[in-house]
């Protein structure tokens, strides 16, 4: 049983600011509307990350068998050389030369808040990288990549009759209403953050049981709180797994990502899939960058089977 999924999203460079205070020390909530507000940062380092990038990292570690369907620019060398010695395939990587990679500069305060910048450069590209040369694939995702891409792909995901989840992260503020459900409605799966999830309804008009009554399960992620798995009118709790520390959110979600396609393509109930999803965000956030934490299929069994109490 073909067992790839297709990881369709930004690859990009992070660079990761520290500000070792609290950002609500300096925004004054009744002075919004005239944000002038410097936040020093003595600490400062670079990364690999982007969702594709990210979610592949996450998901060839656990055993899947992941393959990037992304754009990258003029300076992509390192990222490039770096997949390559992972073993992740950069055949259905389209290189603009014309473009930089995409950037995304992240300043997170003391409680793990964060403020991002992003600069899509390649990226913007999306739309000219056909998802039909990446071959079958049992599952896709549809993380926050080019505007005109994210649209493309999912039509034609539809027609090459390959089910996907969609993620619209911080790219769903780029689209109407009518372009969110009409995702909705192409997608097999949509997951969000708390946030997310609040900004999908209010920008659709849906509530959580709309949207998940079109799909085969709406994911959404809590944080600390764990997440919730809608399916077939019942709501599945997954607990937190407690982290060893607390050192840097940054690509959480895609590692938990990562663990809904392993589970899928193993065929796993929700309750075990969601479980995986939850101990991936958990190991990466105990590590600074989103591709700096390392495991093998077997540690991570036994992580899973010392958290929750059962073998996968």
């Amino acid at each position: 049983m073909n067992q790839t999924s297709l990881i369709c999203g930004s690859i990009a460079i992070d660079t990761i600011l520290q500000f070792p205070g609290r950002f609500d020390s300096l925004l004054l909530a009744d002075q919004l509307h005239k944000v002038n507000v410097s936040f020093l940062a003595p600490t400062m380092r670079t990364e690999f990350g982007g969702c594709a990038g990210n979610i592949a990292y996450n998901l060839m570690m656990v055993g899947g068998d992941p393959r990037i369907v992304g754009v990258m620019g003029q300076d992509h060398g390192a990222y490039t050389e770096r997949l390559r010695k992972l073993g992740l395939s950069t055949d259905n990587i389209l290189i603009k030369p014309e473009a930089y990679n995409a950037q995304c500069f992240v300043t997170a305060d003391e409680d793990n808040n964060q403020i991002n910048a992003f600069h899509p450069g390649a990226m913007s590209y999306a739309h000219e990288n056909d998802i039909a040369k990446a071959g079958p694939a049992r599952i896709a995702i549809i993380s926050p990549d080019g505007h005109l891409g994210m649209q493309k792909h999912a039509a034609d995901l539809v027609k090459l009759e390959i089910p996907f989840i969609f993620d619209p992260g911080q790219q769903l503020p780029m689209f109407n209403a009518d372009e969110l459900i009409d995702f909705i409605n192409k997608a097999t799966y949509v997951t969000a953050n708390d946030y997310e999830i609040e900004l999908l309804m209010s920008r659709t008009g849906l509530t959580i049981p709309d949207i998940a009554s079109r799909l085969e399960a709406l994911i959404v992620t809590r944080g600390e709180q764990g997440s919730e798995i809608y399916t077939q009118g019942e709501r599945i709790v997954i607990p937190a797994v407690q982290a060893e520390q607390v050192l840097d959110p940054t690509g959480c979600g895609d590692a938990y990502r990562a663990g809904l396609l392993y589970g899928i393509t193993q065929g796993w109930k929700w309750e075990t899939t969601g479980r995986l999803a939850s101990l991936l965000g958990a190991i990466k956030i105990a590590h600074k960058g989103a591709q700096n934490h390392k495991f093998t299929p077997a540690e991570i069994a036994d992580r899973f089977e010392a958290a929750f109490g059962y073998r996968y």
